[in-house]
């Protein structure tokens, strides 16, 4: 529906430009009016460009637009990926039950070793 509506669209402008294009040129053709016919002639050249990139498809007629677009949807699916990764990881961690005398005998042997390295 919206690409027959930007088709539509690209015709009607297309249709417009070629006209301004047309009062353009019969306006340079007669030197009194120049001035103006120069700046019609522009502007259907403007009129045209943007009428043949509504033809195109998003992709094609705004490029860095798209790849910003699929940029951040990449982004988002990554980040979700990420949570999905952590959440399986913590559910399969067993819990850890430290108790002090276990933690204390193990940091004691641990400085032991420590000194014994430097000293």
């Amino acid at each position: 529906m919206v690409r027959l509506l930007r088709g539509l669209l690209g015709a009607l402008l297309w249709i417009v430009a070629s006209l301004v294009g047309l009062l353009g040129v019969v306006a340079c053709v007669t030197l009194i009016l120049l001035p103006v016919g120069i700046p019609l002639l522009m502007l259907a050249r403007r009129l045209f460009g943007k009428s043949l990139r509504l033809f195109m498809p998003s992709a094609i007629a705004n490029p860095v637009k798209e790849t910003r677009s699929r940029g951040q949807k990449r982004r988002k699916a990554a980040g979700k990926l990420g949570k999905k990764a952590r959440r399986k990881m913590t559910d399969k961690t067993p819990s850890v039950d430290l108790d002090a005398k276990g933690a204390k005998k193990k940091t004691r042997k641990f400085l032991a070793r420590q000194r014994k390295r430097v000293g």
